[in-house]
């Protein structure tokens, strides 16, 4: 398996360098030439959910590996999954649920999901979960009731260990673009959501990953000083309960290209992005043929969006956490 990485890590720096840092996750296994995001680990770091699509995202299918050795299974449809536009997994912190979004009806037979934005239709979402039953199965998706499923539009959930659950989405107070809520779980079901307080309204905030402890918010977008389209920000929490100014994430969480999608692994400061940051093009090039040709479009780093994964342990230090006081 050594040697297998070790190939498929000198194929990829003799098309051109990497990162530098980053970490490709699981390149020609989970990491491929289509669009691979939303990387959901287990507690234990053992199962990998993710989303993998066409470049259009029009065909969102999640899918699961487990770790063998120092590599991956090959990907298989999670059970769940592989009928609807289904995307965005994301683990409950104590691993007993797995929620997920999706377009698929409430009650079978009815039309899957649509949702509608500047005169625009396009599949809808609302969220699921699935519960971990024993041996390891998954139960059948169940739909989250409340009205945070309001409006068809919830992207990327995040839990917090006391049951929170963050998603972007656009409602009736997220202006023209999208924004980051929270909704609290009571006794009684999910609380009405509320917009997380992260500055200016006008900025567009997506995809948002929660610490376990709400300690701090990591989320995608731009707030002014985005080196591409969008970027990793981080928020920490106040001893007054607001959230910070965000911060860029520098280094090599962000590039001109795109990132969004952040989760959390499992180790300290272990952070996954969804990046189509590339390696870059040179001319003349070597000539291709068409079987080089084909090879060479079809890589991880051909402009489609991989998991990545860097190292914020040190972000988190200087804010006066650690992993006792992380919480994950």
């Amino acid at each position: 398996m050594r040697l297998h990485r070790l190939a498929l890590a000198l194929a990829l720096a003799a098309a051109g360098p990497t990162v530098a840092g980053a970490e490709l996750l699981g390149p020609g296994v989970i990491s491929t030439g289509l669009q691979e995001t939303s990387a959901a680990f287990s507690p234990d770091g053992n199962t990998l959910f993710f989303m993998r699509s066409d470049f259009a995202e029009k065909d969102d299918t999640i899918l699961v590996s487990h770790r063998q050795g120092d590599g991956w299974s090959q990907p298989e449809v999670a059970t769940f999954s592989g009928q609807w536009h289904d995307s965005e997994p994301a683990y409950a912190p104590d691993g007993k649920r797995l929620y997920f979004v999706s377009n698929r009806p409430l009650h079978a037979g009815e039309p899957a999901l649509e949702a509608e934005l500047l005169g625009q239709r396009f599949a809808g979402t609302n969220l699921w979960y699935v519960q971990r039953q024993s041996g390891g199965r998954w139960s059948e998706p169940v739909h989250v009731e409340g009205a945070l499923n309001d409006g068809a539009q919830l992207y990327n959930p995040s839990v917090a260990a006391n049951g929170d659950i963050y998603f972007s989405a656009h409602r009736p107070d997220s202006g023209k673009l999208y924004q980051i809520y929270v909704a609290r779980r009571t006794a009684k079901g999910y609380a009405a959501p509320e917009r997380v307080d992260l500055g200016d309204p006008s900025r567009n905030r997506m995809d948002p990953c929660i610490d376990p402890r709400q300690r701090f918010l990591l989320f995608a977008g731009n707030e002014g000083d985005a080196l591409g389209s969008a970027d990793i920000y981080i928020a920490f929490r106040q001893p007054d309960g607001r959230w910070s100014k965000p911060e860029h994430l520098d280094g090599d969480v962000n590039s001109a290209s795109l990132e969004n999608a952040p989760s959390l692994g499992p180790r300290f400061g272990e952070l996954y992005v969804s990046s189509n940051r590339r390696n870059p093009m040179r001319f003349p090039k070597p000539r291709d043929d068409a079987a080089s040709l084909q090879r060479r479009l079809s890589e991880p780093l051909n402009g489609s969006r991989n998991l990545w994964r860097v190292d914020i342990s040190d972000v988190l230090r200087n804010h006066g956490l650690s992993p006792d006081t992380q919480g994950h």
